[in-house]
């Protein structure tokens, strides 16, 4: 499909894309771009000028629509069907670094072309411009290097597998480092699959990595602070599921300081988790909303009929069950969302909330 991973793609962290158009030809082609990249798993909101909105069946342009990309940064990601100055000017005040920006994208109204302005490997821009390419018949313009020349790109491989990492910098002397022809060392406690680019070189142990310049360790204890080498970038896979129960109108930074206790004597790093679960009635609680931005993680919500087919919970509450329809909301539904993982952490009761943990098994890493 024109270099578009559908692997990579169901992993991307915007999966909420805000289309902005502004001709009458544009406007067409934002509604159908809505309707085939929602096939995609995309949930997309269009927006035109007014005079077109009825007959695309979009949303008008609102006269604070600048304004409103300033809310949606660095959670949904942006494309602009027009010139590419309209999409400049609209986000210059916004913008920080690639991995906190929007992945932002242009494409004309002819849909020609499509450009991944920002955001293109961290934010997955790159990877959403050929999935519009699929789409659409557009030509992706990629411009990047490591994408131009074929190479390994650090942070590619670390959005497509969900693995974190915090020195930026290093990771770009990496790539940088690849870019010239040379060779990294990688360590990895998860298997590889795939073929493994030219210039990585899988070691059996971390002892090996000493023959490298710069090497990659991905292994579950790099937030523990024990750090082996500088030259060694640390990713850690993201693969905790947290189950959440609380009481009504929780204040958000009781649910946060109480998951904070959890974690903290579970000894896992805020870091390593991917998805929050809870029960439908839950659906709009401002503190699990605001724990959900604040970590900018999905969560994922289950009827009560959904979350009875969990079968064996660790404890049952008929308090619970009268009010909610299910004896248990926390493990029921971290394991709906993480069917194949391992509880780690069975049901415990906080203050005013109760949590699970589920642990994705190990899963492989892919190349």
């Amino acid at each position: 499909m024109n270099g578009f991973d559908k692997h990579s793609f169901e992993n991307a962290i915007c999966k909420d894309l805000v289309i902005y158009s502004f001709t009458d030809a544009g406007s067409r082609a934002n509604t159908d771009l809505c309707r085939m990249m929602g096939t995609l798993g995309y949930s997309c909101r269009g927006y035109c000028v007014a005079r077109f909105a009825g007959a695309c069946g979009l949303q008008p342009l609102p006269s604070d629509w600048k304004e409103q990309i300033g809310k949606f940064w660095g959670v949904r990601a942006l494309l602009f069907i027009g010139a590419s100055g309209i999409a400049v000017r609209a986000i210059a005040p916004f913008v920080k670094d690639k991995f906190t920006d929007s992945p932002v994208l242009v494409m004309d109204e002819r849909r020609k072309f499509v450009v991944p302005l920002l955001s293109g490997h961290v934010g997955g821009a790159v990877e959403l411009a050929h999935a519009v390419a699929a789409c659409t018949g557009a030509v992706p313009v990629i411009t990047t290097a490591t994408d131009v020349q074929e190479k390994f790109a650090v942070d590619v491989f670390a959005r497509k597998n969900r693995l974190i990492f915090e020195d930026r910098d290093l990771a770009k002397r990496i790539s940088a480092g690849i870019l010239e022809g040379k060779k990294v060392g990688m360590f990895s406690v998860l298997p590889p699959h795939g073929e493994i680019p030219e210039n990585v070189e899988l070691c059996e142990n971390c002892e090996e990595l000493t023959r490298y310049e710069t090497s990659i360790v991905i292994d579950e204890k790099f937030w523990s602070g024990e750090m082996r080498s500088a030259q060694w970038l640390h990713m850690m896979p993201q693969d905790i599921c947290v189950g959440i129960g609380c009481r009504k109108n929780i204040p958000a930074e009781l649910l946060w300081a109480e998951l904070g206790e959890v974690l903290q004597d579970c000894k896992i790093s805020w870091k390593r988790l991917y998805m929050l679960a809870s029960i439908e009635l839950k659906k709009e609680e401002p503190g699990i909303l605001a724990l959900q931005k604040r970590l900018h993680v999905p969560v994922r919500f289950y009827s009560a009929e959904q979350l009875k087919e969990i079968e064996s919970v660790s404890s049952s509450s008929t308090f619970v069950e009268q009010v909610t329809g299910v004896d248990n909301v926390c493990e029921r539904a971290a394991r709906a969302a993480c069917p194949n993982g391992i509880v780690i952490q069975p049901k415990i009761c906080k203050d005013q909330c109760t949590f699970a943990l589920v642990q994705e098994r190990k899963r492989e890493i892919a190349f």
